[in-house]
């Protein structure tokens, strides 16, 4: 079969249909009729796999285009399927198939009205999602960009009664559309003054700007997309927004739609502007490093966990940034093969990271359900309550960890050997710069580990910590149910899959690769084989998953044997060590401030910390600790105060008197008869 005739764009945009479809039937919900959780959402999850098949065969193929009959007069909807645009469906099918039918289970306690909400805008948000990606003019692409920030802004502030979710809401869509006006201003740049016609990509692409015009575009997009993918010191949204949504939605937002962000740097830095330079990439790299630092040290200091995973997500989004970021320092520097293997990289994490955050917060969603808890510090012990969503978490814990054999290690180890091309470079300067960036990298997956170590240690080993806590939660239930278990067990299937199999999809990526900038990684990398990994060159460095794997389970093997064996099974149980404590309680053990005080003495001078240590005759002694992030403070706050005094001076031109207003009415007519004279 010819693989030209298969109808890739066709099928995907029917998917992205049927989720409008599914968004419009929602409002049918009833009393007597579960529509939405019980069809509508297994029928989307249906629906994400058979985009994520289609997207496969999209990396395959060449581009494919379709032009529908709607939008503006002279400028209908034009769409694109290319290998990059099927690498994101594909990540948005995979994702959103075991998000939707984690939600099926989720929402099905919610009653008819909030779910029929709920239903028309998280189907809208995934059709939103998909649509960016098939765009292939800047007013579909702005269309379906707006559309995907209005649906989020709604879910996220599903409970509006509450003051804080509507200040969430509020901020995040108001940085939303601060990005929005920024890309505006980049399409019209590249642009270049042409009539409608212009907007579609094709004409952007043949667009010929001077470096200075180019250099403008590039950095309206890098701060347009890099306030919705939550770079540093645009991300002040994602840890308001993403506590504020269910759980599902948080899922989504962390898992896909920060990527499609990711996805948009990818097209116009490589695709629609081109040419990139050494200080664009030098930009984005050392941007990507302090956002990875920054968002993991700052989740060390979280006890709420979504609010934890949300930082996290500010750290990933960084070590996407770097990878990109190298990969067009080596491309301006004449080093193709070096610059694919960062795109490629950069890609691996985005795809690593949709799926193992979208299992934490799905986790996060259970543990709530189950129990009512984000604070870690009431927490304790869960995995004797919750055995399968402990068992769920830990597998994507271990995979943000980056420890091998899973998913998370193999985009990481990726990046660092692209870092390790550094000796190719002829300048000193960046020579020196990015080991420096691979050192940031190194320390922030350090941190991350340390955190998980936290996050698992405190939830669900232990004991509870505050027993009243799990008597008004008892009759909340267990365990995920069913439909959660299933999308849980799915995206944790997925970190085992990407972590086994790493040589199969470089194979794909380096197919986007190609299409994106031409070339893609040496020979002797891509005919290594399944079984190894091999990034440039055998003799520097290569990975076999399969074989680490088989190794751990022999030695895991030969141990048990040994004990079984040797020791004749035997077994003595006794109560464990006290450390010279009989009367232990469970609010003696660590909790997340506690476990987080080192890094909190190392690198002080980075958080805001307010806090109250009681004194030794303190008849009610209370340890007060709040650690606040300091750029709302230093930025955000001091634009906030401005733009009230600056309303505060423009509304005393409100009088209420019409004198007034005449004479406001007679200036402006003068001063106009002025100008035109």
């Amino acid at each position: 079969m010819d693989p030209t005739a298969f109808p890739s764009v066709e099928i995907a945009v029917g998917v992205a249909v049927f989720w409008m479809l599914a968004a419009a039937l929602s409002l049918f919900q009833s009393e007597r009729l579960r529509l939405v959780d019980r069809v509508l959402f297994p029928a989307a999850a249906l629906a994400s796999l058979v985009l994520a098949v289609v997207a496969v065969c999209a990396i395959a193929q060449p581009a494919q285009t379709l032009v529908l009959p709607l939008g503006l007069p002279g400028l209908p909807f034009h769409l694109r399927l290319d290998p990059l645009g099927g690498f994101f469906l594909f990540l948005i099918g995979i994702g959103s198939a075991g998000i939707s039918i984690y939600a099926a289970g989720y929402f099905e306690r919610e009653t008819p009205q909030r779910l029929r909400l709920i239903g028309l805008q998280y189907h809208a948000f995934l059709a939103a999602m998909a649509l960016v990606v098939l765009a292939d003019d800047a007013y579909l692409f702005m269309v379906a960009w707006e559309s995907m920030a209005i649906a989020s802004y709604f879910l996220v502030t599903t409970d509006h009664r509450l003051p804080e979710i509507r200040s969430a809401g509020f901020l995040y869509l108001l940085i939303a559309h601060i990005g929005a006006i920024a890309l505006l201003l980049c399409f019209g740049i590249l642009q270049g003054g042409g009539g409608l016609d212009a907007y579609t990509f094709d004409a952007l692409r043949r667009a010929e700007l001077t470096p200075f015009w180019a250099t403008i575009a590039f950095v309206l997009a890098f701060a347009g997309f890099g306030a919705k993918a939550g770079m540093m010191p645009l991300h002040a949204w994602l840890p308001e927004a993403h506590p504020a949504a269910p759980s599902p939605v948080s899922a989504l937002m962390s898992g896909i739609m920060l990527k499609t962000a990711i996805y948009g740097m990818v097209r116009v830095f490589y695709d629609l502007i081109g040419n990139v330079t050494w200080q664009w990439g030098l930009t984005v790299a050392i941007t990507g490093a302090l956002t990875a630092m920054f968002g993991v040290l700052y989740a060390l200091m979280q006890h709420d966990l979504k609010r934890l995973l949300a930082y996290h997500s500010v750290e990933n989004i960084g070590i996407i940034l770097i990878g990109i970021g190298l990969s067009m320092v080596f491309i301006a520097t004449g080093h193709p093969e070096a610059g694919a293997l960062g795109l490629i990289a950069g890609l691996y994490h985005t795809l690593n990271h949709a799926i193992f955050k979208g299992l934490l917060f799905l986790g996060a969603g259970s543990i709530l359900h189950a129990t009512g808890l984000r604070d870690l510090n009431d927490m304790g012990g869960l995995i004797r309550r919750m055995p399968a969503t402990a068992t769920y978490f830990l597998v994507g814990a271990l995979a943000i960890s980056a420890l091998p054999p899973l998913n998370g290690f193999v985009s990481e180890w990726l990046t660092y050997q692209t870092a390790l091309q550094a000796a190719l470079l002829s300048d000193g300067v960046l020579r020196s710069l990015v080991p420096l960036l691979a050192a940031m990298l190194a320390l922030a997956g350090a941190l991350t580990a340390m955190c998980f170590v936290k996050v698992y240690g405190i939830a669900f080993l232990g004991q509870p910590r505050e027993p009243r806590h799990v008597s008004d939660a008892s009759h909340r239930g267990g365990d995920a149910g069913f439909h959660e278990r299933i999308g849980m067990a799915w995206l944790a299937l997925w970190c085992v899959v990407l972590g086994i199999f790493p040589s199969t999809v470089v194979g794909l990526l380096d197919r986007v690769a190609v299409s994106v900038m031409g070339s893609g990684l040496p020979r002797a990398a891509l005919d290594s084989g399944w079984l190894w990994l091999v990034p440039a060159r055998a003799e520097q460095a290569s990975y076999s998953p399969v074989i680490f794997l088989i190794t751990i389970l022999v030695v895991f093997g030969l141990t048990f044997a040994g004990v079984r064996w040797i020791w004749h099974g035997r077994l003595r149980r006794s109560a464990a060590w006290d450390c010279g404590f009989p009367e232990q309680s469970a609010r003696m053990q660590d909790t997340a401030a506690a476990f987080g005080q080192p890094i909190r003495w190392i690198f002080g001078p980075i958080y805001r910390i307010r806090g109250r240590v009681p004194a030794p005759d303190d008849p009610q002694p209370r340890f007060e600790l709040q650690v606040e992030d300091r750029l709302w403070y230093a930025l955000y706050l001091p634009v906030a105060r401005m733009v009230e005094y600056v309303c505060a001076r423009v509304g005393l031109l409100q009088q209420g008197r019409i004198s007034i207003y005449l004479l406001y009415s007679f200036v402006t007519l003068i001063a106009l008869l002025l100008f035109v004279r």
